[in-house]
């Protein structure tokens, strides 16, 4: 059965066939090529190893410019990736930067009142609970506490992380036994999330 064809598939396969016959017409074969070397007084025999040579150095301009589009892909992912890790940091950073204290206060274990005169004979371990609000639900975040004694002294540092943050307001702590060889005075607890002071609290040692 003869296969019919439209008039743009015609006028493809001409286009086509004039393309193949002047490529055709282009090329010539080894004999032209060596009369021609030998017109120009070059030696013919040295025709092989020349022509090894020749696709030689186009396989290295293929090579060369594969690698080239390979390197550009590279920087261009490292770019990107780059991109991507700047975004994100900013992106965390302004979620902490919202982060504030709502509420913070001082209590023994049993999380009652806000306790302000300490006994150091009591030996008491103190729990500064801070409320914050704010806080990025469902990111882990990096708090410290420094407990500071009357003379400017960080007696006590806290480092810890939290669970998980599950609501925009989330309750957390740290602790610090005070015990008999506490200087009496004025002390200072200060509460930092990622090295910025977020709440600080006084209380005395009696």
């Amino acid at each position: 059965m003869n296969q019919r064809l439209t008039q743009e598939q015609l006028n493809q396969i001409i286009a086509e066939v004039q393309s193949l016959q002047l490529r055709q017409e282009a090329e010539l074969d080894q004999q032209q090529v060596k009369d021609i070397l030998q017109d120009l007084n070059l030696a013919p025999e040295l025709f092989d190893e020349a022509l090894i040579q020749v696709r030689r150095k186009q396989a290295l301009e293929v090579q060369q410019r594969r690698n080239k589009l390979i390197s550009f892909g590279v920087a261009a992912a490292v770019i990107i990736g780059l991109g991507f890790t700047v975004f994100f940091n900013q992106q965390q950073s302004s979620l902490l930067a919202n982060v504030s204290a709502q509420q913070d206060r001082i209590t023994l274990e049993s999380n009652n009142g806000n306790l302000k005169n300490i006994s150091r004979s009591a030996n008491s371990e103190l729990f500064y609970r801070v409320t914050l609000k704010d806080a990025p639900i469902g990111k882990k975040l990096n708090l410290s506490c420094h407990w500071i004694d009357p003379s400017g002294q960080i007696v006590k540092q806290n480092n810890y992380q939290t669970r998980e943050v599950k609501t925009s307001i989330w309750d957390t702590f740290c602790r610090y036994t005070i015990n008999s060889s506490a200087n009496v005075g004025n002390w200072q607890v200060e509460m930092f999330l990622e090295g910025r002071k977020i709440s600080q609290e006084t209380f005395v040692v009696q």
